[in-house]
């Protein structure tokens, strides 16, 4: 299993359902139709994922770290 980062290839926005779709081995398209399907729940489902956004490391700089 790889890290969790954002990757630069494949991004819709920030990356943060591409990343995890990489994570855990799924399509990205689920994630993201997963992701937009928990809005309609109460939480707190945006701010996580800007939470995420602004903590996941991107590639370039997962790559950098991993070597």
């Amino acid at each position: 299993m790889e890290g969790l980062y954002r990757p630069r290839r494949g991004r819709m926005i920030g990356g943060v359902c591409a990343g995890l779709a990489r994570r855990f081995q799924m399509s990205p398209t689920t994630v993201r139709l997963l992701a937009v399907l928990s809005c309609v729940l109460p939480g707190p489902q945006f701010v996580v994922y800007l939470i995420l956004w602004v903590m996941l490391p991107s590639e370039d700089k997962h790559a950098a770290r991993a070597h």
